[in-house]
């Protein structure tokens, strides 16, 4: 791709992309690049590079909301909101180191556009779910502007939630306004060593099922727990369950005495130091104990259904895994197999239900397999609607989720 255009404003772009529709030229729109190998390859004429769409236009401690261009680096969003003890609660992760690149590229933008959410999803809930307000350009060449600042401000279509997840292929953002929150004064992890796969997964459950308001439950098997830099997880010698406690210091305390209490028939309980905790989920947030040379897959099931699926996989593939969520996400790095353990995957999700995604894979991988989840047919032509009513001529990111979108 030898052409390449970087617009300073959203009237540049809108220019741009009008431009572009005029011409039936496919663009490719990217914030720093950070995630560009994260979905199939873009059949694009033209890069728009969107790292000149920077700044903090609005931030409002006080009402927990900031706006902020497209392509403002992650890092200066959350250092300005360290300063007020704030955070963006659904704990976005960071992609850039996992997907080949250098880490702490990431913009808000690309972060939601992605719908990227770490841990803390299983309290705070998904970036979509803080997504408040946009602006964008339309395939059509049109400016447009949905949501506010505050959630009652949405009426009618909600738009942002249909951009959070869209991967660039709807509209390309160049603003966006999301909710803030407070951080939390004080946090603990316990680390169970558990006897085994199954007995991890269940007191992840049995903790998630409890009044301790859990922040972070994760579970990870002892060969991987050893490529850690945490030394008490360096050392485990089987399967361990993390949980996470957030909250004002005497709260986080009494619940993680009745985890305890609780969970204690399970295996040996431990406490992570408040470095080695971050360190530990920083780990976790960013699937970064997992081989660095294989297919990479991020798979939802149901989390009662995590340990029997892994345990009908790995009958038919030689897999390594970390799971979070309780065991409602599972990654998978996936050896010795041509089709990078797809027909198997897929295959054992049909009992459970849920779905797979290749997050990391070669050039010609995900040129060829289904990087997302097929759709049914009645979801693939809504979704062929929804991208023909904001791009008919198909030149936002073209074939970046599917062949034919």
């Amino acid at each position: 791709m030898s052409q390449q255009v970087a617009p300073r404003s959203a009237e540049e772009l809108r220019d741009v992309v009008a431009w572009a529709a005029a011409e039936e030229t496919p663009l490719e729109i990217q914030g720093a690049g950070s995630k560009r190998a994260y979905g199939r390859p873009v059949e694009a004429a033209m890069l728009v590079a969107l790292g000149g769409l920077s700044g903090i236009g609005l931030y409002e401690p006080a009402e927990l909301v900031m706006s902020a261009k497209a392509g403002t680096p992650l890092a200066e969003i959350e250092a300005r909101l360290v300063e007020n003890h704030q955070q963006l609660a659904f704990e976005p992760p960071d992609y850039g180191a996992l997907l080949g690149g250098a880490a702490g590229r990431a913009t808000i933008g690309g972060v939601i556009a992605c719908n990227l959410s770490g841990p803390r999803r299983i309290k705070a809930g998904a970036a979509r779910d803080h997504f408040l307000g946009v602006q964008a350009v339309t395939g059509r060449g049109e400016l447009i502007k949905s949501g506010g600042r505050v959630v009652k401000n949405v009426t009618g279509y909600d738009l942002c939630k249909l951009l959070a997840g869209s991967f660039g292929t709807l509209a390309a953002m160049t603003e966006v306004t999301f909710k803030v929150l407070p951080a939390p004064e004080d946090a603990r992890t316990l680390m169970l060593v558990a006897p085994d796969r199954a007995a991890a997964f269940a007191a992840l459950r049995a903790a998630m099922a409890s009044d301790c308001d859990v922040a972070g439950a994760a579970s990870l098997p002892g060969p991987v727990a050893r490529r850690s830099e945490v030394a008490p997880l360096a050392g485990a010698a089987t399967d361990l369950a993390l949980l996470r406690l957030e909250g004002p210091p005497p709260s986080v305390r009494y619940r993680a005495d009745r985890l305890k209490a609780l969970l204690g028939g399970n295996g040996a309980i431990a406490e992570l130091e408040a470095g080695d905790s971050a360190a530990a989920w920083r780990e976790v947030r960013d699937a970064a104990l997992l081989p660095e040379d294989a297919p990479l897959w991020r798979v939802s099931v149901p989390p009662a259904a995590g340990a029997p699926f892994l345990d009908a996989l790995e009958r038919v593939l030689e897999v390594e895994w970390l799971a979070d969520w309780a065991g409602g996400l599972l990654w998978l790095a996936v050896r010795n197999a041509g089709d990078a353990g797809t027909e198997a995957i897929r295959a054992a999700l049909a009992a459970p239900g849920g779905h797979a995604t290749l997050i990391r894979g070669s050039v010609a991988l995900r040129a060829v397999l289904p990087v997302f989840q097929p759709q049914e047919a009645a979801l693939a032509r809504l979704s062929a609607r929804v991208k023909a009513s904001f791009d008919p001529k198909r030149i936002l990111n073209r074939g970046r989720m599917y062949p034919d979108a």
